[in-house]
C-alpha cells in the first residue's frame, strides 16, 4: 500500500528513507528527524517494527515448551506502528509502514540494501516487549548498505511536537537543546579513503540543507614513549603537513561542491573525545565507518563506535563505498596521510 500513512502489504523492499520505530522517546525522535528529511529530499518514508516470539522451556513435569501468543505480540507492535504513522501523519511525506517479524537488526540490514538512509534512535525501550533500540543502533551502523543516522534524545519542543510530554529527571534529559545548535554538517576526516568517501556523502548533505561543511581532523596526543616512533614527532612541522593536505582535499571537494562553503580544523586530543565533544553542537556530525589515517594510525573504525554511543546529537555513518568522485583526488595535492 502506498497510501500517506498506511501498511506495505506488495512484500517489496522499500526505498527512500526507513526509520525503525520502537514506541521509545528516542525512536520518536528519530521518526520526527526521519519525517523531516523525508520531506527535504522528497523521499518515500519507511516505518518499521520488528519483534520475535520468545520460546520458554517448560518447568513442569510435562516438559517441553511454551509460546507466548503472536497475535497478542503482533497486535502491541501494529499499535506503535499506528502511533508513528499518526505523528508524522501532517508531513508532507508518502508514508509505508510494515511489521516484520525477526530480530530488529537483522530486518534492518536486510532493509539497508534497498533504502536511500536508515533512522534508529541511540537507545530505546518500546513498551510492546522491552525491545531494546540500543543493540539495533549499535549493529546497524557497522553493517549496513546504506547510511545510518542515529538520533539520540531530542529537545522538549521536539517531543512536544509529537504529542509527548518532556522526560523529567538529569539522565533523560536531552544532551543539547535546540538553542545551542550550529548550522553546520561536520565530518570527519583521518586520511583514509572511507573517510574521503563519507565526506563526500557529508557535502551533500550541507547542499541539501544550504549548510557550510566543516572537515575535522584530530590529532591525539604523542608522548613519545611509543618504540615503533622513530624520532620524537616536531608537532609544528606535523601540523603544517597536515593542513597542506587538508588544503588539497578541500580544493578537490570545492571542484565537486563549487557552491558550498567548506573549512577544515585541526584539533590537539583523541578522535572521540574531539568528535564526541563536537557532536554537542553540530546539526550533524558525519563519519565513515571504518578507516586509517596515515599520519597518526587513527582507527575510524574504533572512533565511529566510540562516539556512536556518546553522541550528543545526531551521527551519520557511511559504509565502505565506490565512488568515481574519489579518482581524481591525487590531481589536487597531497593526500592526508600518505607523508
Amino acid at each position: 500500500m502506498s497510501e500517506k500513512a498506511g501498511h506495505s502489504t506488495d512484500g517489496r523492499k522499500p526505498r527512500g528513507i526507513v526509520v525503525g520505530v520502537d514506541g521509545s522517546d528516542q525512536s520518536v525522535c528519530a521518526l520526527i528527524w526521519a519525517a523531516k528529511e523525508a520531506q527535504r529530499r522528497r523521499a518515500p518514508l519507511h516505518l518499521v517494527t520488528a519483534y520475535t516470539v520468545p520460546i520458554f522451556a517448560a518447568s513442569g513435569l510435562d516438559g517441553g515448551y511454551a509460546t507466548v501468543d503472536d497475535a497478542v505480540i503482533r497486535d502491541g507492535a501494529e499499535t506503535v506502528l499506528r502511533q508513528a504513522a499518526a505523528r508524522v501523519a501532517d508531513y508532507d511525506v508518502e508514508v509505508h509502514a510494515s511489521v516484520e517479524t525477526g530480530d530488529a537488526a537483522g530486518v534492518l540490514l536486510e532493509l539497508s540494501e534497498e533504502a536511500e538512509l536508515m533512522v534508529v534512535g541511540s537507545r530505546g525501550r518500546g513498551g510492546f516487549m522491552g525491545r531494546l533500540l540500543g543493540s539495533v543502533s549499535s549493529a546497524l551502523p557497522a553493517h549496513a548498505k546504506c547510511p545510518t543516522v542515529t538520533i539520540p534524545l531530542c529537545s522538549a519542543s521536539r517531543l512536544a511536537e509529537a504529542g509527548i510530554e518532556a522526560p523529567q529527571g538529569r539522565d533523560r534529559q536531552p544532551a543539547t537543546s535546540a538553542a545551542d545548535v550550529e548550522p553546520v554538517v561536520l565530518v570527519g576526516v583521518d586520511g583514509s579513503e572511507q573517510a574521503r568517501a563519507a565526506v563526500l556523502v557529508a557535502a551533500e548533505q550541507a547542499l541539501r540543507w544550504k549548510r557550510p561543511l566543516r572537515m575535522i581532523c584530530s590529532v591525539p596526543p604523542f608522548t613519545g614513549s611509543l618504540a615503533w616512533v622513530p624520532a620524537p614527532l616536531d608537532r609544528e612541522a606535523l601540523y603544517a603537513d597536515i593542513q597542506v593536505q587538508l588544503n588539497a582535499g578541500k580544493a578537490w571537494l570545492q571542484s565537486h561542491f563549487p557552491g558550498l562553503d567548506i573549512s577544515h580544523q585541526v584539533v590537539d586530543g583523541a578522535p572521540v573525545e574531539v568528535l564526541i565533544e563536537a557532536s554537542r553542537t553540530a546539526e550533524l556530525l558525519v563519519l565513515g565507518s571504518r578507516g586509517r589515517g596515515g599520519f597518526a594510525g587513527m582507527l575510524l573504525g574504533s572512533t565511529s563506535q566510540g562516539v556512536m554511543h556518546h553522541a550528543k546529537g545526531p551521527l551519520m555513518v557511511v559504509p565502505d563505498r565506490t565512488d568515481p568522485r574519489l579518482a581524481n583526488r591525487p590531481d589536487f595535492g597531497p593526500l592526508l596521510g600518505s607523508s
